[in-house]
């Protein structure tokens, strides 16, 4: 007998693949089974047993013809009888004769197979094969779809993910968190899901929010005692597999193939099943157990009409019937199939229930073969679609990354990156992470927090921890910040830096934190900025006193005149958009610092001479070539500090002599070739840097500025310097590099404070010794050749050497 098992290539599909077998598909499995086990039982005994036994049929002749010619079948070479006789009362009968040989048994061989073949009916014959290749068309279309390289590559990969996914650790951690919840808890997650709101936390009410948490319960920090049940191993692994989903998700989406084919195949056995009935129903008939055989055999036999047994007719007749009843139960459930595929939108899945049930509401619906292969898998266990959703949900995902992140990111690895700020805060950078870490808020030391390029940054309520905290720098961060994080930065921080590429990037609840002292912005703005709603809202900042904005805006914005009243500086950094309609600065009346840079200005505004509390006033890299308007100047009392380096100012106006209370003045990087002697009337100055011009002359009357500390007139073209320079005995800081000096004079002994002296690219041969008087100046601030150091006497170089 031929073994079933020698079919199994025909269905035969990894172990894996059963989870996506429904109900019917299994019970349809196991009826081709039965129907094969049929046709290979059938065709056994075809091969096994004789299929037929014929005998010569006796006939009765007609009452006037009794010729030995037209006698019956007789037994092949038998001794013919003595005839009997004749009764009054009966009819004659012809004694049957045949042709005597000695080839019995293969006279009868020959016959059966001759009879087997034009006698016995095709059906009768051939049922046992068209059971057999009946039964395997269905196997192969019933696992078509497993092996057609198209929908198999995606089945692998998926059954991959889904096993990978159902044993994951993360799983189990995830849906026994929600499971554990008590009503209350999920009863505030959903509070806290209702997007774009931030719960109010002070007499002012809500403030909206577009990048507040959408779906995050308080329970997404991870509490560092939870995070021992997940391994460093087995978290990595599970962001692997977040990965993966992702990318499966959007490779499968894009089609319908499985679908379609799950579809074709299931209609394909339809069509067969009601092919198998149509002509089975009508042929069973015709398997008969005895049949008539009329073969001229007379020349070889001597007989022509046989009566044959079809052995195997019973037992086939019920074989079929049999065969019958399970292809109608199969196509019965293949109508079902039917049904099912098209009742329901199985292009569609919706994770509604896995949501009610775990809490985690961010889980998506999913569509075309994705959803069909999860509708297969419910039909297998819902739990596997359960825990495969944990894969697909974001907030779940931020949880992982959470807990790799303070697994990663301990205390003690986080205070050594500690370090001190300009503002000499001590802070901590965070560059390029993949959120947050909890243990961040374990340092309670920590001043200024710095956060790089790191995408959802969530900041949750222990930030209440870090009370020393005064100072946040987002640089390019999208930032959610749970309500009562929101009400601690609004009592504690002062300083708000924000670095961002898109002005949709800019926190919204910034604009609430009302003990703001300063707030830095950098990123590009829109041109019509002033009517940007979100900018209206600076006028909140009621304890704002510095305002950086560090952009391409054309104008003043309202918003910043909106908090005039309490600014005490503002730096405007363009980058290269000129600045126009300046008359708003008018109103800054409390203004102290104003810093105007890389605006494209022409002229000085004149708005500027209004702020009658100006102190320093910074126009670098403009476009001023001219500074006519500099006398306004002496309406402004308090000005100590005048910027307008990095311009093309080709000459310094005799006004500037009324600048009596100036004490910086920072020209460098112009085009000025005359010095006028009406600058050192102002004589308050300490600070004075001429540096990159084309000055040739330094008049006399710098001996005046008996307070000067710093004076730089490097990469000029000035070849002597005036001995009243050394007058200025204060003078600490003297930089005459990249000029055309030939001689340093003996009276640079007179400076005792000088600790810097920049002489390097000069036409120097030799340095006086009187160098040595300035006790101050050692080797570390003394540039210059090397080969001219050695021209001072040893005991000077020594002493410049000494510590």
């Amino acid at each position: 007998m031929i073994p079933v098992t020698e079919f199994r290539q025909f269905s035969e599909q990894q172990p894996a693949f059963r989870v996506l077998k429904p109900w019917w598909d299994v019970f349809t499995d196991y009826l081709s089974v039965a129907m094969l086990m049929i046709g290979v039982f059938g065709c056994t005994l075809q091969v096994m047993q004789d299929r037929i036994i014929c005998l010569p049929k006796r006939v009765q002749p007609a009452q006037n013809h009794s010729s030995a010619s037209n006698a019956s079948q007789a037994v092949i070479g038998s001794t013919p009888l003595p005839p009997p006789k004749p009764s009054p009362t009966s009819p004659t009968t012809v004694e049957m004769k045949g042709l005597k040989t000695d080839l019995d048994l293969q006279q009868y061989s020959f016959i059966n197979q001759m009879c087997y073949e034009r006698a016995l009916h095709w059906y009768a014959k051939y049922f046992p094969y068209l059971v057999l290749i009946h039964t395997l068309v269905f196997m192969v279309c019933s696992n078509f779809w497993f092996k057609f390289p198209g929908s198999s590559s995606k089945i692998e990969h998926f059954i991959s993910i889904l096993g990978k996914c159902f044993d994951s650790p993360w799983t189990t951690r995830a849906l026994s968190e929600v499971s554990g919840e008590d009503s209350e808890e999920k009863d505030n997650r959903k509070n806290m899901s209702r997007p774009n709101t931030i719960q109010p936390s002070g007499p002012e009410g809500s403030l909206v929010n577009s990048q507040s948490l959408k779906s995050i319960p308080e329970k997404f920090v991870v509490d560092k005692s939870a995070a021992g049940a997940l391994d460093k191993k087995e978290g990595e692994q599970a962001k692997a597999l977040f990965e993966k989903v992702k990318k499966f998700r959007l490779h499968v989406e894009e089609g319908d193939i499985l679908y379609a084919m799950y579809v074709r195949q299931t209609v394909l056995k339809v069509i067969k099943f009601l092919i198998i009935i149509a002509y089975n129903s009508a042929l069973v008939s015709e398997v008969q157990f005895t049949v008539d055989c009329n073969v001229d055999m007379q020349d070889m036999t001597g007989y022509k009409n046989f009566s044959c047994n079809h052995t195997m007719a019973h037992l086939f007749s019920k074989l079929s019937f049999c065969y019958l009843c399970f292809v109608s139960i199969y196509g019965l459930t293949c109508l079902y199939t039917l049904y099912w595929l098209f009742y329901r939108s199985l292009r569609e899945y919706s994770f509604e229930y896995v949501r009610q049930e775990t809490g985690i509401d961010d889980i998506p619906d999913v569509k075309n073969d994705f959803a069909f292969m999860l509708h297969m898998i419910d039909q297998y266990d819902p739990l596997y679609s359960k825990r495969f959703a944990v894969f697909l949900s974001e907030v779940s995902e931020n949880k992982l990354k959470q807990l790799n992140l303070n697994n990663e990111w301990t205390p003690d690895k986080l205070r050594q990156k500690l370090q001190t700020n300009a503002h000499n805060r001590l802070e901590l950078p965070l560059i390029m992470l993949s959120g947050l870490p909890d243990t961040v808020f374990e340092i309670t030391e920590l001043q200024s927090l710095k956060l790089e390029i790191i995408k959802n940054v969530m900041i949750p309520a222990t930030i209440a921890q870090l009370d020393s905290l005064q100072e946040l720098s987002l640089h390019q961060c999208s930032v959610k910040i749970h309500s009562a994080a929101l009400s601690f930065l609004k009592e504690n921080l002062k300083v708000l830096s924000v670095k961002f590429d898109d002005v949709r990037e800019l926190p919204p609840w910034m604009y609430g934190l009302r003990n703001l002292e300063e707030l830095y912005l950098v990123g590009s703005l829109s041109h019509d900025i002033s009517k940007n709603v979100t900018l209206e809202s600076l006028r909140d900042l009621k304890s704002l006193k510095i305002l950086s904005i560090k952009s391409n805006v054309s104008k003043i914005p309202q918003a910043v005149v909106d908090v005039s009243s309490h600014l005490q500086k503002m730096c405007i950094h363009n980058d290269g958009t000129k600045l126009v309609m300046l008359n708003n600065l008018k109103k800054m009346t409390n203004l102290t610092e104003l810093e105007l840079v890389h605006c494209d200005l022409e002229r000085i505004p004149h708005a500027v001479f209004s702020l009658l509390s100006l102190q320093e006033l910074d126009l670098k890299e403009n476009n001023l070539k001219s500074i006519e308007e500099i006398i306004s100047f002496q309406h402004l009392r308090k000005l100590t500090v005048l910027k307008l380096w990095y311009n093309s100012i080709a000459y310094i106006p005799e006004h500037i002599k009324k600048l009596t209370s100036l004490e910086r003045l920072f020209f460098s990087h112009n085009k000025v070739e005359v010095l006028p002697s009406h600058l050192f009337l102002c004589n308050k100055i300490r600070y004075l840097d001429l540096s990159y011009n084309d000055i040739r002359f330094i008049p006399p009357e710098i001996g005046v500025l008996q307070s000067l500390h710093y004076f730089s007139i490097t990469s000029n073209k000035v070849e002597s310097l005036p001995d009243e320079l050394y007058f200025c005995k204060k003078l600490k800081t003297l930089k005459i590099g990249k000029n055309s000096l030939s001689v340093l004079s003996p009276k640079i002994g007179n400076l005792l404070f000088l600790s810097y002296l920049d002489i390097k690219g000069n036409h120097f041969e030799v340095l006086p010794p009187e160098l040595g008087d300035c006790r101050a100046l050692k080797r570390a601030g003394l540039v210059v050749e090397d080969a001219l150091f050695e021209t001072l006497p040893s005991d000077v170089r020594e002493q410049m050497k000494a510590e």
